[in-house]
C-alpha cells in the first residue's frame, strides 16, 4: 500500500484489538475468540488487522499465523521489536496472509533512550537502518514506529523517519505512546515531519494514540487533518492503561462530521454495535453505559425535554441514527413457543452464524430461559449466546448450587462443580450469599485469587431480567476477567467467578508451558 494507489481523502483503519487491546490486564483471549474477532474485523472492512506479537509466545505466533491464513481482505500485521529475532518471527507468522505486514518499532524519546533502551541517538539510528532493511527483505509491506514519538525532539524524530523510509518502510507511525499529546501539538508534529522529511510523499503516515488524558480520538483526528492517512485503534477503545483510540468513535466522527473532516473509511458502520459486543464478550471487558457510539445509553433519552424533541424530530437530539451503527429498537418476538427455525433466523438477524453443536447448545439455553422469563428481548439472546461462547472451553463448570441466606443469620452455599469432568461438592459459610458462593468455589478448585472487581447489571428491564455478572480476579501477578448472564443473580455471579478462574488456569498453564520450553532450549 503506497501513496500512489490511495485516494488522498481515504483513511485506512488499522485495528490493534488483538495486540494492543489484548494487553489490557485481564483481557487475554483464547485462540478461538481471537479468530472470531478477526473474522468480524475482516467482514466489517478493517484495512489492517494487527493480530499479535509473534515473538511473545507460541500462542501469539499461532494466533497471528491462523488469522493470516483465514483473512479474506485485510492486511495482517505482526508486531516486532527492533530485534532481528523478533522481525524474523513476525515475518514467519504473516507469510501465510493474502497480504502481510511486519510492524517494527524502536524508542526515540530521550527518557526512553536513557532509562529503557540505554542507547545513544546514533545507536538508535543504526538500529533503525538495520532492522527496517531486514524487515523489507522479508516482505514488501513494512511499518516502522517511533515509540514515544510525541516526547521526541522534532529534529531527531525527522532523522529517524528519514532513515526508516530510506531503509524501506512503507508506513511511518508516530505514536502518542503514553497519551501525552494535545490535539494542536499532535497535528503540528505530523505536519512538520511530512513537510521536512525527504520521501514523505511516498509513504503512508499513521497515528496511534493512547487515552491517558482522554484525548486519543481527538489526537487521532488531528493527525488525520495534518496528513496522516492511517489510524491505529481498537474496538471499544480497549488497550493498556486507559486504552487506545476507539475505532467506532473515529469512524463515526469522520462519517458524521464530513463537513469539518472531508475524509472517509471503508468500514461498514452497521457492524459497529455487533463488533463492540463480540470484543466485550471475548475480552470479558464490559462496555460502560455512556460509552460513545456503542454504549447502552448512547441512544437513550430520559430527560423530558429530550424525549419531547425526539418525538417531534429525532435529529433534535441524535446526530446519527441507531441503525447507522447497527443498533435497532429492542423487540419482543421470541418466546417459549419459538422453534429452531425462528431462533436460527433471529440469530442471523443479530449477526450470529453458529455451527450445529453451538446452535443446539444455544437453543437449549434459550428454551430454558424462555421457561423462566416471560419476554425474551434481543439483548437477552445476545447475552445468552456471548455467555455460552465465553465459557465453552471451561475446565470447571457449575453443576448445581444451593444458597441459604437469613437476615442477621447464616449464609451458606452448597455447590457441585465438575473439574475436568470429575464432580466435586463443597459447602461454605460466608458473611453474605455472594461471599459464601465465591468462597465455596475457592475451596472446590484449591485457588485463592484476589477479587479485584465484582459488578452486576441487568441485561434488560424488569424483575425477571437476566443479570449480567462481571468478575475480575488477580493471582500471582496475572489478572483474568469473567462474565456470565442468568435470570438468577447468584447463579450469574457464580458462573462469572468460575469463568474468571478458568481463564486464570488457562494462563497459568500457558505460563508453565512457556517456562518448560525455555528450560529445554
Amino acid at each position: 500500500m503506497t501513496t500512489a494507489d490511495t485516494n488522498k481523502d481515504r483513511v485506512y483503519i488499522f485495528d490493534t484489538t488483538l495486540r494492543d487491546g489484548e494487553q489490557s490486564p485481564g483481557a487475554t483471549m483464547t485462540l478461538e475468540e481471537k479468530l472470531q474477532v478477526a473474522e468480524m474485523l475482516d467482514d466489517m472492512g478493517v484495512d489492517i488487522i494487527e493480530a499479535g506479537f509473534p515473538i511473545a509466545s507460541n500462542g501469539d505466533f499461532e494466533a497471528v499465523a491462523e488469522v493470516a491464513k483465514r483473512s479474506k481482505n485485510a492486511i495482517i500485521a505482526g508486531l516486532a521489536r527492533a530485534i532481528p529475532a523478533d522481525i524474523a518471527r513476525a515475518g514467519e507468522a504473516v507469510r501465510f496472509a493474502r497480504q502481510g505486514r511486519i510492524h517494527t518499532f524502536v524508542s526515540t524519546s530521550p527518557i526512553h533512550l536513557a532509562h529503557q533502551m540505554k542507547k545513544t541517538e546514533e545507536q538508535v539510528l543504526e538500529i533503525i537502518s538495520a532492522t527496517v532493511a531486514q524487515a523489507r527483505n522479508l516482505i514488501d509491506n513494512v511499518e516502522w514506529s517511533a515509540m514515544d514519538a510525541t516526547r521526541t525532539p522534532i529534529d531527531f524524530l525527522a532523522r529517524c523517519v528519514e532513515l526508516a523510509i530510506k531503509a524501506g518502510a512503507t508506513t511511518i507511525n508516530l505514536p502518542d505512546t503514553v497519551g501525552y499529546a494535545v490535539p494542536e501539538e499532535h497535528g503540528a508534529m505530523f505536519r512538520a515531519i511530512i513537510e521536512r522529511v525527504p520521501g514523505a510523499d511516498k509513504v503512508i503516515f499513521s497515528s496511534h494514540c493512547h487515552n491517558d488524558l482522554g484525548l486519543a480520538v481527538a489526537n487521532s483526528l488531528a493527525a488525520v487533518k495534518a496528513g496522516a492517512r492511517q489510524v491505529e485503534c481498537t474496538i471499544n477503545g480497549l488497550g493498556e492503561r486507559a486504552g487506545n483510540a476507539a475505532l467506532e468513535e473515529i469512524v463515526m466522527a469522520l462519517r458524521t462530521r464530513g463537513d469539518a473532516m472531508p475524509y472517509h473509511t471503508n468500514i461498514e458502520t452497521t457492524h459497529l454495535s455487533r463488533a463492540s459486543k463480540i470484543v466485550s464478550a471475548a475480552a470479558n471487558f464490559p462496555v460502560q453505559y455512556n460509552k460513545a457510539i456503542v454504549g447502552k445509553n448512547a441512544f437513550a433519552h430520559e430527560s423530558g425535554i429530550h424525549q419531547d424533541g425526539m418525538l417531534k424530530n429525532a435529529e433534535t437530539y441524535e446526530i446519527m441514527t441507531p441503525a447507522s451503527v447497527g443498533i435497532k429498537e429492542t423487540t419482543l418476538v421470541m418466546g417459549k413457543h419459538s422453534g429452531r427455525a425462528a431462533f436460527k433466523d433471529k440469530l442471523r438477524e443479530l449477526g450470529y452464524e453458529l455451527g450445529d453443536n453451538a446452535f443446539q447448545e444455544a437453543f437449549v439455553r434459550f428454551k430454558d430461559l424462555a421457561d423462566r422469563k416471560k419476554h425474551i428481548y434481543d439483548a437477552d439472546i445476545v447475552a445468552l449466546v456471548d455467555d455460552e461462547a465465553g465459557s465453552i472451553d471451561d475446565r470447571i463448570k457449575l453443576v448445581d448450587m444451593e444458597v441459604v441466606s437469613k437476615t442477621g443469620g447464616i449464609h451458606r452455599c452448597e455447590m457441585t462443580v465438575t473439574i475436568d469432568g470429575e464432580k466435586t461438592t463443597v459447602s461454605y459459610d460466608g458473611t453474605g450469599s455472594v461471599d459464601a458462593i465465591f468462597n465455596a468455589i475457592k475451596q472446590a478448585v484449591g485457588l485463592d485469587p484476589h477479587l479485584v472487581l465484582y459488578a452486576v447489571d441487568g441485561v434488560t428491564g424488569g424483575t425477571d431480567a437476566q443479570a449480567s455478572a462481571h468478575v475480575r480476579l488477580e493471582h500471582n501477578g496475572r489478572i483474568a476477567s469473567g462474565n456470565a448472564a442468568e435470570p438468577d443473580t447468584l447463579v450469574a455471579s457464580a458462573r462469572a467467578y468460575l469463568n474468571a478462574v478458568n481463564r486464570l488456569l488457562i494462563e497459568r498453564g500457558a505460563a508453565a508451558q512457556g517456562a518448560m520450553e525455555s528450560a529445554a532450549s
